[in-house]
C-alpha cells in the first residue's frame, strides 16, 4: 500500500454528511472532508429508476488508509450499498499534499519527519 493521497468520494443522505465527515477526521483516517450539499443522484436500484436529494463527500486521505476509510463509511452509513470511490490524485501542490500525508494514520503531524 502507499501513502499517495486519494480523493474518495461518497454519497449520503444530508443528516449523516456531518457525522460521517466528523468521524473520518477525528479518526485521522483523512485530511479534509468537503461536504457538497444538495446534489441530486440518478440511479438504478432494484431494478427501478430512483432520484435522491444527497451530500457528496470529498474526502482526502491516502491510498494506505483506504480500506479503513471504507469500512468506518459503512459502519457509519444508512445505505446498504453506499458510493465510496477512490481517485489517483496525478498532480497536485506539494505543500498540500504533503498536508494530507501528514494528517492521516496514527502519527501526530509534529511526529511526521
Amino acid at each position: 500500500m502507499s501513502e499517495d493521497p486519494v480523493v474518495v468520494l461518497v454519497t449520503t443522505p444530508a443528516d449523516r454528511a456531518s457525522e460521517i465527515a466528523s468521524h473520518l477526521v477525528q479518526n485521522r483516517l483523512a485530511a479534509c472532508v468537503n461536504i457538497i450539499p444538495d446534489i441530486r443522484s440518478v440511479f438504478r436500484w432494484q431494478e427501478n429508476i430512483e432520484e435522491d436529494r444527497e451530500c457528496l463527500l470529498v474526502i482526502k486521505s491516502t491510498r494506505q488508509s483506504f480500506e479503513a476509510v471504507s469500512l468506518a463509511v459503512r459502519e457509519n452509513h444508512p445505505y446498504t450499498v453506499p458510493e465510496i470511490i477512490a481517485l489517483p490524485i496525478v498532480d497536485g501542490y506539494d505543500g498540500y499534499l504533503n498536508w494530507v500525508r501528514e494528517n492521516v494514520g496514527s502519527k501526530a503531524p509534529e511526529e511526521v519527519k
